[in-house]
């Protein structure tokens, strides 16, 4: 751990993170509750969530390009100003409740997200070496649910007790943080910035990289299925807090974001014990507790509401999904040349993207005809079969939960 945050550059890309992450959180939680609270449809909750995933795939070619032709750490920069910009009309909402500019504010955030996220995750092999890359992650992965516990807390308290224009000082204030820490260059390792080849060229070069690499090529199914899942999880877990446990804005935030108390513990390990840890094995067995976690959690609700029971379990899952997501960001850096790792990294994101948008339209449309326990533990199910898959195979990625 210490050897990594000693390189300068990755420790300012660290709290970077943290503050970015931070914001996202706080807009991801409070506005599809918002939503949620305004119309009380599940099926407005998921429309709106699907609208802030789908710039993530329009995006894609044009994200993976800027990652891996332009300077990243100007990238992320310039991200973190956008978004500022973005989140400004939620103003207008406060003033006249139009649920439309929430949407739009949703889906501008995501299309800009979309850029950041291969231009970050591109960067940490120049910054940290490849040798290092498995413990970066770990730390990002830290740091990622140090953002969760803090953002999703905020989203949900201030969405309660200081409305929108609460929510969006405390988003602008998290990204200016950001901002500040990214506006000095950054001393790389090597400059591996793609060639200037036409767009459409370029673009294909990194889908086709999903056919040459047996790994990539081998990652769909596994990808799929917990893509699936998390879309699922996204709109069923409010109305879980909501209607199983009877909880309001604050229970929603709280348990969103106190999973990452478990992230915490997973991304020390993998920073310093099991920084050498393999990522099959890591992704398989993350994912399969994962599964075993939610389902747990679900049906628990039969037994109690206590909200300390479920602030403990969700805690403890956020372990595994830590470690899913350390291994599958260190294959994605790693399987591929350095100058085509930014657009393999936005195609696999857009395609989570695609996956998670199928499982909240499924959740949102189905909950009505098949009711909540079923689909819940349908979503569970949806882990344990993917944890499976790649623990018989050994060579395949895995979606995060959460």
């Amino acid at each position: 751990m210490r050897s990594v945050l000693g390189e300068a550059g990755f420790r300012r890309l660290w709290l970077a993170a943290l503050f970015s992450e931070t914001a996202e959180w706080i807009l991801q939680v409070a506005l599809p509750l918002y939503v949620y609270l305004r119309t009380g449809s599940a099926a407005s909750t998921a429309a709106t969530m699907v609208l802030g995933l789908l710039p993530a795939v329009a995006l894609s070619p044009v994200a993976g390009l800027l990652a891996d032709r332009c300077d990243r750490r100007l990238v992320l920069f310039l991200v973190c100003g956008g978004q500022a910009l973005a989140a400004l009309p939620l103003l207008l909402v406060h003033a006249t409740d139009l649920l439309v500019v929430v949407y739009a504010v949703m889906a501008a955030q995501a299309a800009l997200a979309s850029v950041f996220e291969p231009a970050r995750n591109a960067l940490v092999p120049q910054l940290v070496g490849v040798g290092n890359v498995t413990a970066a992650n770990g730390l990002l992965g830290l740091n990622g649910n140090l953002a969760r516990l803090a953002g999703a807390a905020l989203g949900g308290v201030l969405l309660g007790f200081a409305g929108l224009p609460g929510v969006l000082a405390a988003y602008l204030l998290a990204l200016a943080l950001a901002a500040a820490l990214l506006a000095r260059p950054f001393a790389v390792r090597a400059d591996v910035r793609a060639g200037r080849q036409a767009l459409f060229r370029a673009w294909a070069d990194g889908i086709a990289e999903f056919g040459r690499n047996r790994r990539l090529r081998a990652a769909g199914p596994v990808l799929a299925l917990t893509s699936i899942a998390q879309g699922m999880f996204l709109v069923l877990f409010v109305l879980f807090v909501t209607d199983s446990l009877g909880g309001g804005e604050p229970e929603v935030g709280l348990l969103r974001g106190i999973q990452a108390i478990g992230g915490l513990v997973a991304g020390a390990a993998l920073a310093t014990i099991a920084r050498c840890a393999g990522p099959p094995a890591l992704l398989g067995w993350g994912i399969l507790a994962l599964g075993i976690g939610s389902a747990l959690i679900w049906n628990s609700a039969q037994v109690t509401t206590a909200l300390g029971v479920y602030a403990a379990l969700f805690a403890a899952v956020g372990v595994p999904s830590v470690v899913a997501g350390a291994g599958l960001q260190s294959m994605l850096q790693t399987v591929s040349e350095p100058q085509l790792s930014g657009r393999v990294l936005s195609t696999a994101f857009a395609g989570m993207a695609v996956f998670t948008a199928v499982g909240m339209l499924l959740a949102g449309t189905l909950v009505g005809a098949l009711g909540l326990p079923v689909l819940l533990n349908v979503q569970a199910g949806l882990h344990v079969a993917a944890g499976v898959l790649v623990l018989q195979a050994r060579p395949v990625p895995a979606a995060p939960g959460r």
